[in-house]
């Protein structure tokens, strides 16, 4: 079951006979547990098919918008922590055995290339700070950790043309272990916009992806593990619009090697990756009554290259802990697009990217004295932006229209946090921490403007990187009942914030027509967002039925400045004050059990001016496991039992979008 972690062990020497290290990964770090840590296990990440929905077991973890990888444009899957300001980019950092998993181009993530199967858990820090994972983990990182051992295989279908099949496993062959996955996916979709708004341009969101992963792993000199991975992913799917979808393809490549701290030394680890990733999507304006949809712009690629490395070393005496390291991204990519669409056919084509680089040192301590765990660090990054062009030419005569270079910028940015822990007793422990992070703005939005529907948002190379400042308090409770409470305050200066600057119908400087019910808006730094919140959460066992509820309370406030001062007083686009979940197991026989898990989620607004209102929505899914033997089960799944509407996007004449209504599904899991 999810739940923070129990208390921490005193800080001792380890030696090789203490911890099994695999995946040439070094333990979490002893500090750790100082900062609102939650832990999903193999079990809790097999209740969904994909890996964003499996997270949201954890309050105020959320995609973008309501809907999930099943049906979300790629661009919107970036994931937030907090309900600070959600944001299609992401203000958290994901990455699986230390390998950031976050898109080069855009900061989304695409959650296909990570099936839970492959996975054997799942560790979310809310808050916490750059510390040792860097740019990007604005309001946390979410650590996944690849599986290695034992197999999964699981084959189910469902209504809406639903059909999967994934496989997953580690061996060992000889002093090498191998770890394996490969998972495919397909639905024929269902409708986004429904009822009397609907026309027949509203199509179902159709989706199909495809994903393979392979590690090779075994002993180096000196104690060493190294670990060699290679993965894939190619994703399709439609728009829920004629003629709108998106393709994505990309690969995934890692080194690492590793050596546990001993008392013969220190422990290291080395870690270099590549991440290419190309985005392809096609928009559409849509006719008042939604009988037709027009071409808007194809974004024919957006080929894009992350490569990076990391060092670091590490050293445990009896009490204390200290590590120090070195990591540097950079990333490089541009967007291919055809637009103004005239006479049947596109009449200007757009080249825009550029390039960025992260590069950084830090340095955390750990301490423990008795009942008390003090932890601290401190780190300093050097950012900069170059190389940046935008070039609009036209088609008929390839005249050039449109030719914008920004100068190269740079600059550093420092970070540090502080935390304690103080056990009360055997079953009590109460935190304390301070942080501060920040993230650079992505290539995405430095350079690509795009279309929704009538809405058109320009891209804006003058981003500055955001900056977030926390404090936090939690008490934590182990016995019968575990149990956690946290109340935290967070200031995010600089916000990267979509801010309206024009209605439609009119033509404006760069962006061009915005027709009648349309808005155009441009990425901005709007002054800052400060919030107040408080995360609850609660397990217990009652024999043979299991609950678990968890609460999050975040109140927001946009604070505009100079940038956008009609911001000020509102709350962030797509950040709902409350989000609760709920849930239970129920083993009714030795073979048979019953799950239930519940989310609701208050309103939230669809705009940055609060003028679009998504209503509050709550939804439960039901899930019965047969167990056939030790290695095999067959299961049945209702998602959205109720059938509750959930609104996930309004556009400016109040055509609702929703996510997906009840959806029954059958499957079969063979483990070993």
């Amino acid at each position: 079951m999810f739940q923070d972690l129990p208390p921490p062990v005193p800080l001792v020497t380890p030696t090789v006979e203490q911890v099994v290290i695999t995946g040439a990964r070094l333990p979490s770090a002893a500090g750790e547990v100082a900062f609102a840590r939650v832990r999903l296990d193999a079990g809790d990440l097999a209740r969904n098919p994909r890996l964003d929905e499996a997270l949201r077991q954890v309050p105020a973890v959320s995609l973008f918008r309501r809907t999930t990888s099943l049906s979300a444009n790629p661009t919107t899957q970036g994931i937030n922590l907090r309900a600070i300001a959600p944001s299609g980019a992401g203000r958290t950092l994901v990455t699986l055995d230390g390998v950031p998993l976050n898109d080069p181009f855009g900061g989304w993530v695409i959650w296909s290339q990570v099936p839970p199967e492959s996975l054997q858990g799942v560790d979310l820090v809310r808050g916490g700070g750059s510390g040792p994972w860097g740019a990007g983990a604005l309001t946390g990182v979410i650590r996944l950790a690849e599986r290695d051992q034992g197999a999964v295989l699981g084959l189910s279908a469902g209504e809406d043309g639903g059909r999967r099949a994934v496989a997953s496993g580690g061996v060992m062959a000889g002093p090498l272990r191998v770890v394996a996955a490969v998972a495919a996916e397909e639905s024929d979709g269902y409708l986004a916009v429904r009822g009397t708004r609907a026309g027949a341009a509203d199509v179902p969101l159709d989706y199909s992806s495809r994903s393979a992963a392979v590690r090779l792993e075994g002993p180096g000199p000196r104690g060493t593990v190294i670990a060699a991975r290679a993965g894939l992913y190619d994703e399709t799917r439609g728009g829920g619009l004629a003629d709108v979808g998106s393709a994505v393809q990309g690969t995934l490549l890692s080194l690492a090697a590793a050596r546990l701290p001993d008392a013969g030394g220190p422990g290291f680890r080395v870690l270099v990756w590549r991440h290419e990733s190309d985005l392809a999507n096609r928009f559409a304006a849509i006719a008042a009554d939604r009988s037709t949809t027009t071409p808007a712009s194809v974004q024919y690629g957006s080929p894009a290259t992350g490569w990076g490395a990391t060092v670091t070393g590490r050293r445990t005496g009896a009490g204390w802990e200290v590590e120090a390291g070195l990591d540097a991204r950079r990333f490089e990519g541009e967007t291919r697009e055809l637009f103004r669409f005239m006479g049947g056919s596109f009449t200007r084509g757009r080249l825009a990217g550029g390039e960025s680089a992260v590069t950084g040192a830090y340095i955390d301590a750990a301490w423990r004295g008795g009942p008390w765990l003090l932890v601290g660090g401190i780190r300093a990054d050097h950012w900069s932006f170059g190389a940046s062009l935008r070039r609009e030419t036209d088609l008929a005569n390839g005249a050039t229209l449109l030719d914008l270079q920004s100068a190269d910028r740079s600059g550093e940015v420092m970070t540090g946090r502080a935390a304690l822990r103080r056990e009360l007793g055997e079953e009590l422990a109460l935190r304390l921490a301070t942080y501060s992070s920040f993230r650079p703005p992505t290539l995405n939005e430095l350079h690509r403007p795009f279309r929704i529907g009538n809405d058109i948002t320009e891209a804006n190379t003058a981003l500055v990187p955001e900056r977030l400042e926390g404090v936090e308090l939690g008490l934590e409770g182990y016995g019968t009942l575990r149990w956690t409470a946290t109340i935290f305050v967070t200031r995010l200066s600089d916000p990267v914030t979509n801010v309206t600057i024009g209605q439609g119908p009119g033509t404006f400087p760069v962006a061009g027509f915005i027709p009648a019910g349309g808005v155009l808006r441009q990425r901005r730094n709007a002054g800052r967002i400060e919030a107040v919140g408080v995360e609850i959460s609660a397990h217990r066992d009652f024999g043979p039925l299991s609950l678990r509820s968890a609460a999050s309370l975040t109140d927001a406030e946009v604070d505009g400045g100079a940038v956008a001062p009609q911001l000020t007083g509102l709350r962030p686009a797509q950040a709902p004050e409350w989000s609760v979940t709920f849930g239970a197991d129920w083993r009714a026989t030795a073979r048979l059990t019953l799950s239930a898990d519940g989310r609701h989620e208050s309103q939230r607004f669809e705009d940055d001016l609060n003028s679009r209102v998504l209503a509050a929505a709550t939804t439960l899914d039901a899930r019965a496991r047969y167990r056939l033997s030790t290695s095999a089960e067959v299961w049945a799944a209702a998602d959205n039992l109720f059938d509750a509407e959930a609104p996930a996007g309004v556009t400016a004449d109040g055509v609702q979008s929703l996510a997906p209504p009840r959806t029954l599904r059958l499957g079969l899991t063979l483990t070993y």
